[in-house]
């Protein structure tokens, strides 16, 4: 009895980084970022030091200085919700300084009417258009970006990696690694999960099941009723649905070839992709946006 030599494998075992983007260190574990914000902090109290050295003591001076270096200390080390503080506060200024009603339109937005509820609010603060990144959905299945390109949306399968052996494992980790190095342009990989609710095809099995033409059959029909309604109430029981989303910039054409060329590299690792066409790009599009709570199943065990 000879053992095949891709089950006696190790399992790959690849160390990655925590944060892949996270910025190199420079000097004294400073970043670029940091190291000019703290250069700039720096200069300042130097240069004003320099201006009030011969009218302020150096006790008043410090005792200036030490907010104005505390504060530039922490916008050159200090993170807010994964964000280095710096952006994160201009980012706040940003939204700040936005407007609060945004109105789904392409021109200018009309006055509204005197008589409505809001006209007063309305001029005090206008609303503005809704920017959207995508412009629209092509007869082709392409999502419009307008100056972005062009994105053509994949529906991925899922891979029971579990129950591989570690040459398996390391051969669809493979593969996997091949299709990310070859990726010259951005690709988002979406996962949802929803809920299954199993009492439609609960129901479904009563009602048929007197219709049997054994009393086996029927009683089997039952049993199994019971075991989906037993399954949905002592688990949950989750859906996930797999959208890859590739884009391209230099036309559709590209788009649809950098799409089929994803369809092929992720077969290499069993996965199983296909290119999804106007009406199932509009629904993936549109239960992204409008997330339905819980998934049923007909008497096939299908999705509707």
């Amino acid at each position: 009895f000879l053992t095949p030599r891709h089950d006696t494998e190790p399992p790959l075992r690849v160390r990655v980084t925590a944060d892949v983007d996270r910025p190199d260190k420079v000097i004294a574990g400073l970043t670029w970022r940091q190291l000019v914000i703290t250069t700039v902090t720096g200069l300042v109290l130097y240069a004003a030091w320099t201006a009030t050295a011969g009218v302020l003591p150096a006790p008043v001076f410090l005792a200036c200085a030490t907010p104005v270096a505390a504060v530039g200390f922490l916008l050159a080390v200090g993170r807010r919700d994964g964000q280095p503080l710096d952006r994160w506060l201009a980012g706040a200024v940003w939204h700040l300084r936005r407007p609060r009603r945004l109105v789904p339109t392409t021109g200018k937005v009309a006055a509204v009417p005197g008589w409505s509820r809001g006209a007063a609010q309305a001029q005090a603060t206008p609303p503005a258009p809704l920017r959207l990144p995508a412009k629209g959905l092509r007869a082709d299945g392409l999502v419009d970006l307008d100056p972005d390109g062009t994105t053509a949306l994949l529906a991925a399968s899922t891979v029971a990696f579990g129950l591989r052996s570690p040459g398996e494992q390391n051969a669809l980790v493979g593969g996997f690694a091949r299709w990310l190095n070859s990726l010259d342009a951005p690709v988002q990989i979406l996962i949802r999960a929803q809920r299954i609710d199993l009492g439609v095809l609960a129901a479904r099995v009563r009602a048929v099941a007197p219709g049997l033409p054994d009393p086996a059959l029927e009683d089997a029909a039952f049993a199994h009723a019971e075991f989906l309604d037993g399954l949905g109430r002592e688990r949950e029981l989750l859906h996930r649905q797999v959208t890859v989303a590739v884009r391209d910039t230099r036309g559709p054409e590209h788009t649809h070839r950098r799409a089929h060329d994803a369809v092929r590299a992720l077969a290499g690792c069993e996965v199983t992709a296909i290119v999804l066409h106007a009406a199932d790009a509009a629904a993936v599009l549109g239960g992204s946006l409008n997330p339905i709570p819980s998934t049923s199943t007909d008497d096939e065990g299908h999705r509707p």
